[in-house]
Parts: C-alpha cells; sequence; structure tokens
C-alpha cells in the first residue's frame, strides 16, 4: 500500500530533463531533517509543496529515501516558499534579487498577483514592460505543465509516464490522451497496450471501442511476433483476440479490416502446399514482418 506524504522541496540535487527522474531534498512537517525523495518529476522547483504518494526505501549507499510514484504539485503558501519559488529560475525573467523585491512588496498575495493581475509587477523597481512580457509568458507555460500534470495523474497515469507524455504531446497532451489513449501504447516508450487500456477505461472509453479492438490487435500480433511467429493464422487468431479483448467477431473483423486499410496488417493466404496443408489457410501479419518474410 502506497504511503502519502506532503512537503516542500527545498533543493533539487539531480534532476534528468529527458525523463524527469530526479532526486530532490524535501522538508516535511514534523521531521528535523530534510528527507529525500527520488521519483520521477516534471520541472521541480524549489519551493513548490508536493503531495505525494509512494514508499519508503532503504538505499544502501544514502540511506532511508522516499520513491514517489504519484506527485501533484501546488504553489507554496509561505512567504519563504514564495520567495524561494520565485528565485529558483522557474519564471524567466525573475531572478532572486528580483524575487526579493516582488514577495517585499506583495507579500502572500505575490502569487495572486502574478496570476491574476500581473501588470501590478510594474510597480517594483526594475521589472519594465519588456521584463513583464517575458514573465507572462513563463508563468503561462508552468500553468500549462501543471493543468496537464494534473490531468494525466487525477486519471492513475504514474509521474513517469505523465512526464513521458508531456514530453512527447506538450501542451496538447491532455487533448491527444482523451482523443486517443491508445496512442500511448504506440508513440510512448514503456507505455504498453494493458496500461493505454486501463487509461482509456478510466476515460469511458467502452470495450468494443474500435480503437481499442484495433489497438488490441496489433498488441495481440506484437505478442505472438514476441513468441517467433512471423504470422498466425486467421481463425485462431480470430480467438485468441476475443479472448484477450471480450469482444464479439464482428467488431474483430471491422478492426481488422481498418488496419489493413490502414497498411498496419497484411492478411494473405499461404502460398506454399504440403501434404499437410491443401487448403491454403489465410494467415495474419503485421505489416513489417510481412516486408521482412517478402524481402528474404
Amino acid at each position: 500500500m502506497l504511503t502519502e506524504l506532503q512537503g516542500q522541496i527545498e533543493r533539487v540535487t539531480y534532476t534528468n530533463k529527458e525523463n524527469g527522474f530526479t532526486i530532490a531534498k524535501v522538508r516535511v512537517s514534523g521531521q528535523r531533517k530534510l528527507i529525500t525523495v527520488v521519483g520521477n518529476l516534471l520541472s521541480p522547483t524549489p519551493g513548490e509543496v508536493l503531495d505525494m504518494k509512494g514508499e519508503w526505501v532503504n538505499h544502501p549507499k544514502y540511506g532511508e529515501q522516499f520513491r514517489s510514484v504519484y506527485s501533484r504539485s501546488q504553489a507554496p503558501s509561505s512567504i519563504h516558499g514564495v520567495r524561494t519559488y520565485l528565485g529558483s529560475g522557474l519564471i524567466k525573467g525573475i531572478g532572486p534579487v528580483l524575487a526579493e523585491r516582488v514577495v517585499e512588496a506583495f507579500g502572500q498575495e505575490t502569487l495572486s498577483v502574478i496570476e491574476n493581475q500581473l501588470e501590478r509587477l510594474g510597480e517594483v523597481e526594475g521589472i519594465g514592460k519588456k521584463r513583464l512580457v517575458m514573465i507572462k509568458k513563463a508563468w503561462e507555460e508552468q500553468k500549462e505543465i501543471r493543468e496537464v500534470m494534473l490531468f494525466l495523474q487525477s486519471h492513475g497515469i504514474s509521474s513517469g509516464y505523465a512526464t513521458k507524455i508531456f514530453k512527447q504531446y506538450g501542451d496538447r497532451s491532455i487533448e491527444m490522451v482523451q482523443n486517443n489513449p491508445y496512442r500511448l501504447a504506440s508513440e510512448i516508450v514503456g507505455i504498453g497496450f494493458l496500461t493505454a487500456d486501463q487509461i482509456a477505461e478510466k476515460l469511458g472509453f467502452e470495450k468494443d471501442s474500435q480503437l481499442r479492438v484495433q489497438a488490441g490487435i496489433l498488441y495481440v500480433l506484437h505478442q505472438f511476433s514476441n513468441d517467433g511467429h512471423v504470422f498466425y493464422p486467421h481463425e485462431p487468431f480470430i480467438a485468441k483476440c476475443q479472448e484477450v479483448l471480450q469482444v464479439k467477431t464482428q467488431g474483430i473483423l471491422q478492426a481488422l479490416g481498418a488496419l489493413h486499410s490502414d497498411k498496419l496488417i497484411v492478411t494473405e493466404e499461404l502460398s506454399i502446399e504440403t501434404a499437410a496443408v491443401r487448403n491454403r489457410p489465410t494467415v495474419v501479419y503485421l505489416s513489417n514482418l510481412h516486408l521482412c518474410e517478402v524481402g528474404i
């Protein structure tokens, strides 16, 4: 069972910009020392507060750590947190010195002013019109990241996968996942059909959705290819798809037709007749494997 933990990032020890893997020192209420949090975090920023779910682990070299599986960030509420947050380089145009001035001017209301009355930052020495434009753009980008991560994680997508999805689709992430979560299986490394299917179920996709059936057919073919099959006989293949997807034959045949039209699969009769095989059975290939066999 996962443990819930909330804390404020004090400093980021390491972060991989490609996959979001992060090691951060986090201040947790009631704990005298900073705790080490490891996990996939997108744009981790000192000062931000994390609501996390994960587990405590004991690293043989670095000791006790909290391994975060899910995390949701929220803006800091304390003056210290806001000052750290703004001075971290999160918002292009505001550095530590300017962050100090902004927080001194607006105090507890600082983030509310940036969100709702950005032009008031012009009251702070050193912030002119050009810098205001820069700050506005950077703030909106960070807001988009948070909205996307919140949406993805609210639908059961772990921090690691959510980070990969955002890296792939950016501010189009919500739209892409809502329209066709099964694309994740083919476009995001590490997300297979079964994970995409769980996401789709949470989004309300029906079992007999053609998007699901088509993705499931490709999944079954890939499973067969992993077992060493270049192709698979049509009838037992249909039966296997029914077993995996729990849908009617008609839906599978319709999806096969669509995949064939899109040139993702190939169906053909075997051209070799033997004493054991004289009825020239129809078989199903993944298109790339068919191309390889024809080439050979």
